[in-house]
C-alpha cells in the first residue's frame, strides 16, 4: 500500500520539523518578543489550553492509546485511509511529537505566543498542523466531497 508509505514519510517529516524546533526552544530557553508574534518557552502539562492538566502523568498513556485507537480504526477502514492519508499523516506526526514531549519533558512544549488584539494560548508548530490537518480532511470531505468510494 503505497499511501501507507507516503503516510509514513509524511508523519515523519512533521515529526522531526516539529521535534528540531522544541529542542531548539529548549536548550535557548527562547524568548523573543515581538508583534503579533512572540516566541517564549511554556510547558503544557495539559491539552488545548491546557484543559486535563489534572490529569499528569496518565494524560500521554490516555493519548497515546487514542492514537492507536485511531490508527487501528484506520487499518479496518482501508479505503478511509487511502481517500484522506495525507490528512492523517499530518495529524499522526504532530500528535506523536505532542506524545513525545509528554516523555521528554513532561509536558508539550509551546512557544509560539500570539497577541495581536487579543491574546491567544501559547502553542507550537505540531499543533499548527493538527489544525491544518483536520482544515484539509473536512475540504477533503466537504467541499471536493472525496469519500473511500471515489478510490480505486
Amino acid at each position: 500500500m503505497k499511501e501507507l508509505w507516503r503516510t509514513t514519510a509524511i508523519a515523519a517529516v512533521v515529526f522531526i520539523i516539529d521535534q528540531v524546533i522544541k529542542y531548539w526552544a529548549v536548550t535557548t530557553n527562547v524568548f523573543i518578543e515581538s508583534s503579533p508574534i512572540s516566541l517564549v518557552l511554556a510547558y503544557n502539562t495539559g491539552v488545548a489550553f491546557s484543559m486535563l492538566a489534572s490529569f499528569e502523568g496518565s494524560l500521554k498513556y490516555f493519548q497515546l492509546a487514542l492514537i492507536f485507537g485511531i490508527a487501528f480504526y484506520l487499518y479496518k477502514n482501508a479505503a478511509l485511509f487511502k481517500a484522506h492519508f495525507i490528512p492523517a499523516a499530518l495529524f499522526f506526526g504532530a500528535a506523536l511529537s505532542n506524545i513525545c514531549d509528554r516523555f521528554t519533558y513532561g509536558a508539550v512544549v509551546d512557544y509560539i505566543f500570539w497577541h495581536y488584539g487579543f491574546e491567544f494560548a501559547i502553542f507550537n508548530f505540531a499543533d499548527v498542523i493538527i489544525n491544518c490537518a483536520v482544515a484539509l480532511l473536512l475540504f477533503e470531505s466537504v467541499i471536493l466531497k472525496k469519500t473511500p468510494t471515489d478510490i480505486k
